[in-house]
């Protein structure tokens, strides 16, 4: 099994440097689309539910204080398999061009992070779990829903809540 640093270094090889943010919800988001399609963890690592959406805290540790990452001191992505590759590149050609900002956004209207943060403020501080069970039953069904709306066709118009689209 792959560790999140081979992950992030896998994403960071293919996309070069990026926010911390967005690596964060890639790596969450390859976790989760992994669980669905090969029905095993990505990696072991736990996902918290902190107030801008899923961090894996081991990753965090790494890059704590960057706001931009272009590698990372750990990971090798030539520990991933072939499967686990693909589920990353498919996760890259769908989240890939979306920056942390609308990241973070998608991750708290979907319900993996909302359960574990129910109940806190919104800017709280939590270590709660997201677990591979939560996020594996929510994106199998995003993954089967005829009305669910691909990423690529969001409207991010009206999003950040001014009226304008993010720069």
């Amino acid at each position: 099994m792959a560790s999140v640093y081979d992950v992030a270094a896998y994403i960071l090889a293919q996309q070069g440097e990026m926010s911390s943010m967005k690596l964060q919800k890639l790596v969450y988001y390859s976790q989760a689309w992994h669980l669905v399609w090969d029905d095993e963890p990505l990696f072991p690592e736990r996902i918290q539910a902190w107030a801008n959406g899923p961090v894996v805290y081991d990753l965090y540790a790494l890059h704590r204080g960057r706001f931009s990452v272009s590698e990372l001191p750990l990971g090798n992505p030539d520990n991933l398999t072939r499967s686990e590759r693909e589920t990353i590149d498919a996760v890259l050609r769908t989240y890939g061009h979306l920056d942390g900002r609308k990241l973070s956004h998608l991750t708290h209207g979907e319900d993996p992070w909302a359960h574990a943060r129910r109940g806190l403020p919104a800017t709280a501080r939590s270590s709660a779990e997201i677990t591979p069970e939560a996020m594996q039953m929510y994106y199998s069904t995003i993954d089967t829903a005829e009305e669910a709306i691909p990423v690529d066709e969001i409207s991010w118009d009206e999003w950040a809540g001014d009226g304008s689209a993010e720069r």
